[in-house]
């Protein structure tokens, strides 16, 4: 894989690769899809102030997350059913995670359940929740990923409903017959049910709780003691409420523009959110994450760090194991030389000045 040269490259490779289905699966957003594009062209529109003659010899972009010390502000999304993309699925992406000194987060619905990927070894990983209908099973999950070492859960919050995903009602989605959802496969809900139109649609709508509020983000916490960061933010009245409810860390994120279309990208929405929670609690980013210089934005603009998620699945499916750490050690190369341009010798120097947004064009044209 030495003629690769940025994390881009590994999409049209994936797509050579993989079944059409399992390609459209992770490749596609909802409805028209606009939020999907909007999510990588966003960043485009952000601009650098960089400065200069600044000794940047030595560049440091270790951080702290939750009290974890880890390599670099790039971390590990959550996405599901990663043994469609290769054999080895989630246990070759949590190695890669771990030789990265970075954080994995397992979905729910991986096609290795958490003690199995709690068995490749040390490595810092959180859990991605979704909760379902009979909260016993929610129960039983988290109390298994406790026991298998996860340090933190990850609570999706925009999926009352699947959002519409036509590549997958043409495509008919469904999991392949050899996999199953592991996490749930003791409980008779590994599987999905071949439908008209998608799968999983069909599959969350009958066991995924739609009446998920604010209280069960406290409920959780009288389950567990793991911090719960919040996915799915994207505005500064659910930030409020995130903080007022005992939320560790939000997510700033829209699913990969998987569910609501025309919703703005994660990257303009993110400043809204940094400035309601003024440092009450970490804010992250996912979502169109494809280059250190969209990185260092997310950075600038007030993120702790970013969750990539379908650049590992790509790399994933061209070179397994390899791939997934190359994609992590080109964005950090990738980061530490955006830095070193911008005159930033570490993650605490990176600072608002150093980006130019929409919105400080306009501000600018009005003085």
């Amino acid at each position: 894989m030495e003629s690769i040269t940025n994390v881009t490259e590994y999409e049209k490779l994936a797509k050579e690769k993989l079944p059409k289905m399992v390609y459209d699966y992770y490749a596609s957003g909802a409805e028209d899809q606009w939020t999907l594009k909007e999510n990588r062209e966003a960043f485009s529109r952000i601009l650098f102030r960089p400065r200069i003659l600044i000794d940047v010899s030595h560049i440091d972009m270790a951080t702290n997350i939750l009290d974890f010390n880890i390599s670099m502000p790039i971390m590990i999304a959550p996405s599901a059913m990663q043994k469609m993309a290769h054999p080895e699925g989630e246990l070759a992406t949590a190695r890669a995670a771990a030789s990265a000194g970075t954080i994995m987060t397992l979905s729910s619905w991986s096609t290795s359940s958490v003690e199995e990927v709690n068995s490749v070894g040390p490595g810092i990983r959180f859990f991605q929740l979704y909760v379902y209908k009979d909260r016993n099973i929610v129960r039983q999950l988290v109390k298994r990923a406790e026991m298998a070492g996860f340090k933190a859960i990850a609570l999706t919050v925009d999926t009352p409903r699947l959002g519409r995903r036509e590549a997958d009602i043409k495509n008919r989605f469904t999991l392949p017959p050899h996999l199953v959802l592991k996490n749930f496969e003791d409980l008779d809900l590994g599987t999905m049910d071949k439908t008209n139109d998608s799968g999983l649609a069909s599959y969350v709508a009958g066991q995924v709780d739609r009446t998920l509020s604010w209280k069960d983000v406290k409920w959780l916490q009288t389950i567990t003691s793991l911090p719960i960061l919040v996915k799915g933010v994207v505005t500064a009245e659910d930030t409020r409420l995130a903080i007022e409810y005992g939320a560790a860390g939000i997510i700033v994120s829209n699913h990969g523009a998987r569910q609501l279309d025309y919703v703005p990208a994660t990257i303009s929405c993110l400043e809204e959110v940094v400035r309601e929670a003024k440092g009450r609690l970490p804010v992250f980013l996912d979502g169109g994450v494809r280059r250190g210089t969209d990185v260092f934005k997310a950075l600038a603009l007030g993120a702790s760090g970013v969750f990539i998620g379908r650049p590992v699945l790509f790399s994933l499916a061209v070179d397994g194991e390899a791939g997934v750490r190359k994609v992590l050690q080109m964005l950090r190369d990738e980061l530490e030389l955006t830095m070193a341009l911008s005159g930033c010798t570490s993650l605490r120097e990176i600072t608002r000045a150093h980006v130019i947004t929409d919105g400080d064009r306009i501000g600018r044209s009005r003085l």
